[in-house]
């Protein structure tokens, strides 16, 4: 069995990676990269292999940077079957229609406005290639064996991080060998999700270190967050929170409805102006059993938030001028809706905009909770006159910490190898450091392209 690096090296985004033997192929992930303009120019390149010799995918979860580059895949030549969890696959039904919206969105915007180097931009991918990709799901519940391509048996254990999160185990026949991927690595204590399910054996490992270098600090987001939205209020401010649509964006409501229930904030109109989250939001009420609030709780975020469905309706938002909350996607301010919330709201020093998670190195959300004073937004600059805050602490990443403690709860886990992986080189490197410091674990960073023996 071999394992090679195709994405998700060097960077958080473009998770891929590559199963085989003599004989079958399996892709591990299959994300879109997202950042900088060097990577983002990875989506256009040839894919590293042929996608019609790979005979089957597995997700770990829904995020566009594990699964959005599936409909290009399929668009591309690959016919096999796409394998996750029951909620990753009704997620997926969201985003990836809504990531081929807005690549069209986008194509169209820059041909009109002409701030595109190409006279004709084409999308990468199209709502019908996504809906086309969607074809080729299967879903499975936790714990369940399945044999993806002969000689190959996955099953799927919860990674804590979004809603159908996993942890994938493939276990190779004629090897005897087991080879775990973690996937982004949830929360010990995460507001909303569950821990991560421990790890029993793996003979390899490949693990995230999107935190390797960090902690998430001691601060209280909940307390943090009230006192951003309160004094933004009181000088008449809007407060903005660009959020990831799935697991974020579910949060951020479930603790806003808290902080006005209890009043901790005033009781403002709460905007959530994101299709994609919205439902997102609804699919999170639904799978109720694989987190921690109870269906009254859901309900309640439901009936108190204003949901934002059509174009005119986000347009109308845009000319809000008293206080209130407005939760948009994208959550790096890569694209979607929340990019005209910010050319409305940044130029005003009594608004504020409030980044919950990480932001990818290259991304707007990077520039600006790195103090940038303007921002390039469908092809102008605009000012940054709005205060910019960043709630490390309400990440749904397990820091590194975390993620010790995670692999320390089985004392039987003990793998040959450790490739760390999905996590920026000083961050991967860290991670790499403690592994075998912390547990005597051997661990590398491996390259971009590189295939080793399992």
């Amino acid at each position: 069995m071999k394992l090679r690096f195709l994405g998700g090296t060097g960077t958080v985004t473009g998770s891929r990676y590559l199963v085989s033997d003599e004989q079958h192929r399996l892709l591990v992930d299959c994300g879109m990269y997202q950042g900088v303009k060097i990577l983002r120019l990875r989506n256009r390149a040839r894919f590293p292999v042929e996608p019609g010799s790979i005979e089957a995918v597995v997700l770990t979860h829904a995020h566009i940077d594990h699964s959005g580059y599936l409909p290009a895949l399929v668009k591309n030549g690959f016919h096999g079957k796409i394998y996750c969890t029951r909620a990753t696959h009704e997620l997926c039904k969201v985003l990836l229609p809504d990531a081929g919206f807005l690549q069209e969105e986008d194509a169209r915007y820059a041909a009109r406005k002409k701030f595109s180097k190409h006279a004709n931009p084409e999308p990468l991918f199209t709502v019908k290639d996504a809906q086309q990709a969607l074809k080729h799901f299967e879903s499975l519940d936790y714990h369940q064996p399945f044999e993806p391509v002969p000689g190959f048996t996955v099953n799927f254990t919860p990674a804590g991080h979004i809603l159908g999160s996993a942890c994938v185990h493939i276990h190779h026949e004629n090897s005897n060998r087991t080879v775990v991927f973690s996937g982004d690595v949830g929360r010990q204590n995460d507001i909303i999700m569950r821990p991560p399910e421990p790890l029993s054996h793996a003979d390899v490992l490949v693990c995230e270190s999107t935190y390797g270098d960090r902690t998430h600090g001691t601060s209280d987001p909940e307390t943090e967050l009230a006192e951003i939205i309160s004094a933004t209020a009181a000088r008449g401010g809007l407060t903005l929170i660009p959020s990831f649509a799935v697991g974020r964006a579910q949060m951020l409501l479930y603790v806003i409805h808290k902080l006005i229930a209890e009043k901790r904030i005033p009781d403002l109109p709460v905007f959530l102006n994101s299709p994609m989250a919205i439902k997102a939001t609804e699919i999170f009420c639904h799978f109720h059993k694989e987190h921690r609030l109870n269906p009254a709780q859901c309900q309640s975020i439901d009936e108190h938030t204003v949901c934002v469905h059509k174009v005119e309706d986000s347009i109308k938002l845009d000319a809000v001028r008293y206080p209130c909350i407005i939760i948009s996607a994208s959550g790096m301010a890569s694209g979607g809706r929340v990019l005209h919330h910010l050319k409305t709201l940044l130029p005003n020093h009594r608004n504020s905009v409030v980044f919950a998670g990480f932001q990818a190195p290259g991304t707007r959300g990077d520039s600006l909770v790195n103090g940038a004073s303007d921002v390039k937004i469908h092809g102008e600059y605009w000012p940054v006159k709005a205060q910019i805050h960043n709630l490390t602490s309400l990440s749904a990443h397990g820091d590194y910490n975390e993620i010790l403690q995670w692999l320390q709860q089985d004392p039987a886990l003990k793998p040959d190898k450790v490739y760390v992986t999905h996590g920026e080189p000083v961050a991967s490197d860290q991670m790499r450091r403690r592994l075998h410091e912390t547990l005597g674990w051997d661990a590398e960073v491996p390259e971009l392209g590189a295939e080793v023996d399992i």
